[in-house]
C-alpha cells in the first residue's frame, strides 16, 4: 500500500505551531515511507477564506520545507459534495432539523439538568409533512444531521492511542450542512479522503470523537476508513494554547519578525510529545529517518517556544558559508567564521558587520591605560596571534590580568561587552581602527 496523507488547512487565517505540528507530522511520515503529502485547502467557508491566507499558508510550508507532492481546493468540488448529499438525502442517512440554536441550547440544558448527556432526541425524524411545511412557512431554512448507527460501536486499532472504542449513542447525529447550505467540514472531508486515496487520517486527539463518526461517513459512501492516528494536543509551556485563537505567534512572524531559521522550528516541533529529545538539526533528513508513531506519548505535549532561539542558534554555528552567503550583503566568509558562534540569528551577523566596519564610539574607562596600550600594540599587520602577543605585552608592563584585562580592551575595541573572540576580530579590524578606538575616536 502506498502511503496517502493530508494536511488541511483553513484559509482564514495565518498558520501557528500547532498547525505546523499537524503537517510536520504527516509529512515526515509520507517521507518516510516513500509516499504522497498531499495539501487540502478547506476553503468552503467562502466568506472567511481569502486568497490571501491561501499564499501565506503554501508560503510558510514552503520556507518549513514542508513540500507537497499534490493540493487542491475544496472550493472547487461543490459540485461532487452536492452529488454525495443528494445520494444520502435518498437513503435517508441525511434528514432535515428545524431546530434553532436558542432551541437546541435550551434542550441541551434541559437534558444536562436531569443529567443526561445532552445529545440530539432526533425529534426531526418525527416531523410530519405538515410540521416541515409549517416550519418553511415560518422562513425557516433546515440544517442537516446524519443519522448514526447507534447500534454500532466505532472501533478502530489507533496508531498512537492503540485500540479506540467509542458508543455513539452518546453522540448526537453530527450536523453536516448548515441552515444556509454550507458544508461544515465532516462531509466534505470524507468525500475528499476517498477520492484522493487517502490510507492515513493524522491529527490531533481532539478529532478522536469525529473520527468515531467519520467511520460510518466513510462506510455511508462505500468505502472504509483509513487508518488513524491522534496525537495529544499541543500546548505552550504555561498550559496555553499554540493558536491563533490564544494570541500565539504565527510562523510568519518567526520568520519575518522574529528571523529564525526554519529548522530550528522543525527541530522543535518535530520531537515535542516523543520520546525522542530535542536538539538541533540543519535537515529534516534525520527527524524522518528517526520517526515512529510509537514515539509518541498520551499526555499534553508542553513546548517552551523560547527554545526556538536556542536551537536557532545551534544551527547557525554549524552552518558553512556556502549556505548563508545569498543572504548576506557584503559579508565575508572570514567574518561569518569569526562571528557565526556568538549569534543567535543571523541578522546579528550585520551587526557585527557594522562594528568591524564602524564607525563605533570606544567605551574608555582609562585613558591613560589605553595610552599604554596601544604604546605595547605590535607593528604591521594583525593575525591570528597578534591578540596573545599584545595582551601578553600589557600583562608584563602593567600587571593587569583575567577579566581587567581582557574586558577594557573589548569596550575599547568594539564597544561591546561580549562577542566572538578577540583574536579573532582583531585581523579584521585592522591596525589602522585599533588605533583609533584606543585613542578614543569613533572609527
Amino acid at each position: 500500500m502506498s502511503v496517502k496523507v493530508r494536511f488541511a488547512p483553513s484559509p482564514t487565517g495565518k498558520l501557528h505551531l500547532g498547525n505546523i505540528r499537524a503537517a510536520l507530522v504527516n509529512w515526515m511520515y509520507a517521507r518516510q515511507q516513500g509516499g504522497d503529502f498531499i495539501l487540502r485547502i478547506d476553503d468552503t467557508d467562502l466568506e472567511r477564506s481569502t486568497k490571501e491566507n491561501e499564499e501565506a499558508i503554501k508560503t510558510d510550508l514552503t520556507w518549513l520545507g514542508l513540500e507537497w507532492d499534490k493540493t487542491f481546493n475544496q472550493s472547487d468540488r461543490f459540485d461532487r459534495y452536492e452529488e454525495v448529499t443528494e445520494k444520502l438525502k435518498k437513503e435517508g442517512l441525511l434528514y432535515p432539523c428545524f431546530e434553532t440554536a436558542e432551541e437546541l441550547d435550551i434542550k441541551r440544558k434541559i437534558q444536562m439538568g436531569r443529567g443526561k448527556p445532552p445529545v440530539y432526541d432526533r425529534a426531526a425524524l418525527s416531523l410530519t409533512e405538515a410540521e416541515i411545511a409549517a416550519y418553511e412557512a415560518q422562513g425557516r431554512k433546515p440544517h442537516w444531521r446524519f443519522k448514526l448507527d447507534y447500534t454500532k460501536a466505532a472501533e478502530w486499532t489507533d496508531l498512537i492511542r492503540n485500540d479506540v472504542h467509542i458508543e455513539l449513542q452518546n453522540v448526537s447525529d453530527p450536523i453536516l450542512i448548515r441552515a444556509d447550505g454550507s458544508y461544515l467540514y465532516t462531509l466534505p472531508s470524507v468525500i475528499d479522503d476517498v477520492d484522493y486515496g487517502i490510507t492515513h487520517i493524522v491529527r490531533g486527539e481532539d478529532h478522536v470523537t469525529n473520527s468515531a463518526v467519520q467511520i460510518q461517513i466513510f462506510e455511508s459512501v462505500g468505502s472504509q476508513a483509513p487508518q488513524m492516528a491522534h496525537f495529544s494536543l499541543l500546548t505552550g509551556k504555561d498550559g496555553e494554547g499554540l493558536s491563533k485563537r490564544s494570541g500565539a505567534m504565527s510562523i510568519e512572524e518567526y520568520r519575518e519578525t522574529v528571523g529564525v531559521e526554519p529548522m530550528s522550528i522543525v527541530s522543535l516541533v518535530a520531537r515535542t510529545g516523543t520520546s525522542d529529545p530535542i536538539q538541533a538539526f540543519v535537515s529534516a533528513g534525520p527527524l524522518i529517518e528517526g520517526f515512529s508513531f510509537k514515539k509518541f506519548g498520551r499526555s499534553t505535549a508542553k513546548m517552551d517556544t523560547a527554545e526556538i532561539e536556542k536551537l536557532n542558534a545551534s544551527i547557525l554555528h554549524d552552518l558553512p558559508f556556502a549556505e548563508v552567503e545569498n543572504r548576506l550583503k557584503d559579508v565575508s566568509e572570514d567574518l561569518w567564521d569569526v562571528v557565526k558562534a556568538n549569534i543567535t540569528k543571523i541578522s546579528d551577523v550585520e551587526e557585527w558587520q557594522k562594528i568591524i566596519d564602524g564607525p563605533v564610539s570606544p567605551v574608555i574607562e582609562d585613558a591613560a591605560h589605553m595610552a599604554i596600550c596601544a604604546s605595547l600594540l605590535p607593528e604591521g599587520s594583525f593575525d591570528d596571534q597578534t591578540w596573545s602577543a599584545w595582551t601578553n605585552a600589557i600583562k608584563a608592563e602593567t600587571g593587569a590580568k583575567g577579566k581587567a584585562l581582557f574586558m577594557p580592551l573589548r569596550l575599547a575595541l568594539t564597544g561591546q561587552n561580549r562577542g566572538p573572540e578577540m583574536a579573532t576580530l582583531m585581523p579584521l579590524l585592522g591596525p589602522k581602527r585599533v588605533i583609533a578606538r584606543l585613542n578614543g575616536e569613533a572609527a
